[in-house]
């Protein structure tokens, strides 16, 4: 074991027994607020701790069946217990890298999800409504909620643009790897020569924001613009100012929201959609230093890069960064994203422990 996890181990052992002592002291439950603060740090050291004692005591196991084996008698018993030692510790070693792994803050924030067309133009609007789709029967699979905040309609169907909230437990540790560049290759129905044809579209996924615990929105900052809805909504969205856009002066970002009759309720949801903006940049700017160091690619927050393709006509797809073909198409745009999920989250953990390993 590395000598700076086990160092780490060391002090976790240490804290767990501190906890202990304080949890157990008399005046324990005079500050209720500390008191379920230390309780929640016992509850997640615990384990751990636990596992790590059982590592120490397979390196026991160890020695002894080494001194062990100096006895003729002994020897070929003394064997198998070094081996069945060796195995389980070297099977600890990698359950407590897993255990000391930093937790992603935002995991298990509720989502916003952007889907913008690219190149392609009528094709890839039809695109951004299949990827839309694919994530919303991902959602329904998970028993999570989707909203839809904004929608910018293609002329042929699909999306220009959309923009929706998905709330749902561990919405953002499932789809976070999703951010980047979409591209489909396959014969568009309005092509009457046969043809294939490459769209691309970009996603976003973006966790959302307490705005006004994580993000400074100074009012300053903003300028907030309301305007009559275009397009589908009925009489009474179209005859009303309802529709926001706010612009944060800053960044130059810019939100709008006009899906909800409410003028309140679309200011609302476009401040929700800002601050996450807001916070997904300084993510992204963040994980991009620590990308570069690790020369890691997935999580690296940069959406210009394409990161998937959907043949149609081979009934593949494709994820650029970890080299995974899929022969089942029709699957995954039906929101069967489990496999491809799981082999993302597998590489990262996979990223983390090779960084966690290669501490000194």
């Amino acid at each position: 074991m590395k000598p700076s996890i086990q160092s780490k181990l060391d002090q976790l052992a240490e804290r767990l027994v501190e906890l202990t002592q304080r949890l157990s002291s008399n005046d324990a439950t005079s500050d209720m607020d500390n008191y379920r603060r230390l309780t929640r740090e016992h509850a997640e050291i615990t384990p751990v701790v636990e596992l790590y004692q059982r590592f120490q005591q397979a390196e026991q196991d160890l020695k002894t069946a080494q001194e062990m084996l100096a006895d003729p008698e002994m020897k070929a018993f003394a064997e198998d217990e070094a081996n069945s030692a060796k195995e389980q510790l070297a099977q600890i070693e990698i359950d407590l890298q897993k255990l000391l792994l930093p937790k992603d803050p935002n995991d298990e924030r509720n989502i916003f999800l952007e889907i913008r067309a690219g190149t392609g133009g009528d094709e890839s609007a039809l695109f951004s409504g299949d990827l839309f789709r694919m994530y919303a029967r991902y959602a329904e699979r998970q028993r999570w909620n989707v909203e839809i905040l904004s929608e910018s309609s293609g002329e042929m169907g699909g999306y220009k643009e959309i923009i929706a909230k998905i709330v749902g437990q561990g919405a953002y540790s499932k789809l976070k790897f999703e951010s980047g560049g979409h591209r489909v290759q396959r014969v568009p129905a309005t092509e009457t020569q046969g043809r294939i044809h490459t769209s691309a579209c970009t996603v976003a996924i973006m966790p959302e924001a307490d705005e006004l615990a994580e993000v400074n929105l100074n009012p300053a900052d903003l300028r907030i613009d309301t305007y009559r809805a275009s397009g589908a909504g009925g009489q009474h969205i179209n005859k009303t100012d309802s529709a926001v856009r706010i612009t944060h002066l800053p960044t130059g970002i810019v939100v709008e929201c006009q899906d909800d009759r409410s003028q309140h309720k679309n200011k609302s949801q476009a401040m929700s959609v800002l601050a996450a903006r807001i916070m997904d940049g300084q993510l992204r700017e963040r994980q991009s230093k620590e990308a570069a160091t690790r020369k890691s690619l997935i999580g690296s927050g940069d959406r210009s890069e394409r990161i998937r393709t959907y043949n149609f006509p081979q009934g593949r797809i494709t994820d650029h960064r970890i080299n995974l073909t899929l022969y089942k198409i029709d699957q995954i745009m039906d929101g069967d994203l489990d496999e491809l999920v799981g082999a993302l989250m597998s590489e990262h953990q996979a990223e983390q422990l090779a960084s966690l390993g290669g501490e000194e």
